[in-house]
């Protein structure tokens, strides 16, 4: 793990007494760090750089070191052990910071709750440092009923570090009919073995465009094929998402967005689906679509997609237990987070192919999605995540200011 501890300690202090309790307190610490001491020359190269406030009287050392240390960072851990004053001064230096509209936090508290915190730290921190540079292709413009999810590119990019990629949807069409295709499934019957040469093509024409542009993820205008091509990207999708690469439906951006969060998070993209069905009484959902990552599944039928009754789509079973429902807004200004629980997967006549019926963490959380809900399309994520989500979102608001 990649974690700086620097630390900042007052002369008025006795020095043997200090060491010695520093030293027991930092052995109680359960990640693998670096001790640097006062030595900040690296300070901000890490993935987590934490300063341990060892003794009163420090506030003025802390307040000579900013000008160089903020260049660096602009969050402030501040790790304390409520020996010598150390809490006191720690308040002081974090309201100093507040006050010039610098972001801070003093990770003090018993052993349990501080080791977790420095691990969940870690771990947002080095998601967000994994978001930086990543390059998100939109390939068409949003579907036309996705009237609440525009997002503001330059916002993407200064406050993610993505990098939004515009590539017409004709380049897929024109892909497609040149490229060969490496058909993956050969014993499926009619209706669906007719279609899945060209859902097969539609995978190879997107992991083309995926080499060109240098892409780590991609939403992309997909009813459009309906009509030109007379298929579909759900299979294509499925695959690329166990691939590792972001797909997302629909040309959908705050969704694709949202996965790439995951993604770096936990190792899923997630599974972009709608809100079908809800039962406010008892906070059950049903969310519904025609594709879903095929790491995310124990086992998938290939059905026609649900609308069109064409192309090639996919029936995934996920293992029960806990999800996460996930949403980041378009503008960065808020997002939806709730540990649920996957009950049972549906195979229902009359919704998308890929169905999963799912309970809430309560009742009140319903009301979300009936009274403020950040658009149609949720990311579910297997795990429970919720902590994980809130701090990368919280960092990246904190970073903002």
């Amino acid at each position: 793990m990649d974690i700086c501890i620097y630390s900042l300690t007052s002369s008025l202090h006795d020095e043997n007494s200090t060491n010695k309790y520093s030293n027991d307190f930092l052995n109680r610490i359960k990640c693998d760090f670096i001790y640097k001491g006062q030595d900040f020359t690296d300070f901000g190269e890490h993935t987590l750089d934490l300063i341990y406030v060892r003794t009163g009287g420090t506030e003025g050392i802390f307040k000579q070191l900013l000008p160089q240390l903020k260049t660096k960072t602009k969050i402030f851990y501040l790790l304390t052990s409520g020996a010598s004053n150390s809490l006191a001064a720690s308040m002081e230096i974090l309201s100093y910071l507040n006050s010039n509209n610098l972001s801070g936090e003093i990770i003090h508290g018993d052993f349990e709750y501080i080791n977790h915190r420095i691990d969940l730290l870690h771990s947002t921190n080095k998601a967000i440092r994994k978001l930086r540079g990543t390059r998100l292709g939109i390939i068409g413009s949003p579907s036309d009923w996705l009237i609440a999810s525009d997002v503001d590119n330059k916002k993407i990019s200064e406050k993610l570090g993505i990098e939004i990629i515009n590539i017409p949807i004709e380049t897929v069409i024109e892909k497609y009919k040149t490229v060969k295709c490496s058909c993956t499934h050969k014993d499926l019957n009619d209706p669906i073995g007719k279609y899945l040469d060209g859902a097969n093509k539609i995978y190879e024409a997107l992991k083309e465009i995926v080499a060109e542009h240098s892409l780590n993820g991609l939403t992309i205008r997909c009813f459009d094929l309906l009509s030109t091509i007379e298929n579909t990207a759900c299979l294509a999708l499925a695959r690329l998402n166990a691939e590792g690469i972001i797909a997302g439906c629909e040309g959908d951006i705050p969704s694709a967005i949202t996965m790439m969060f995951a993604k770096v998070a936990t190792g899923f993209s997630g599974f972009q689906a709608n809100p079908s069905r809800i039962n406010p009484t008892n906070g059950e959902m049903v969310f519904a679509h025609c594709t879903i990552p095929l790491n995310m599944v124990v086992r998938y039928e290939l059905d026609t997609h649900f609308e069109s009754g064409i192309g090639v789509a996919i029936r995934g079973y996920s293992q029960t237990g806990p999800v996460t429902i996930f949403k980041i807004s378009g503008g960065l200004d808020r997002f939806f987070a709730d540990n649920a629980q996957l009950i049972s997967c549906e195979s229902k006549p009359n919704l998308c192919r890929t169905q999963q019926l799912i309970k809430l963490s309560s009742t009140e959380v319903a009301k979300y999605f009936l009274t403020n809900p950040i658009g149609n399309h949720h990311i579910i994520v297997p795990g429970h995540n919720k902590e994980l989500f809130t701090g990368i979102l919280t960092n990246i608001i904190m970073c903002d200011n």
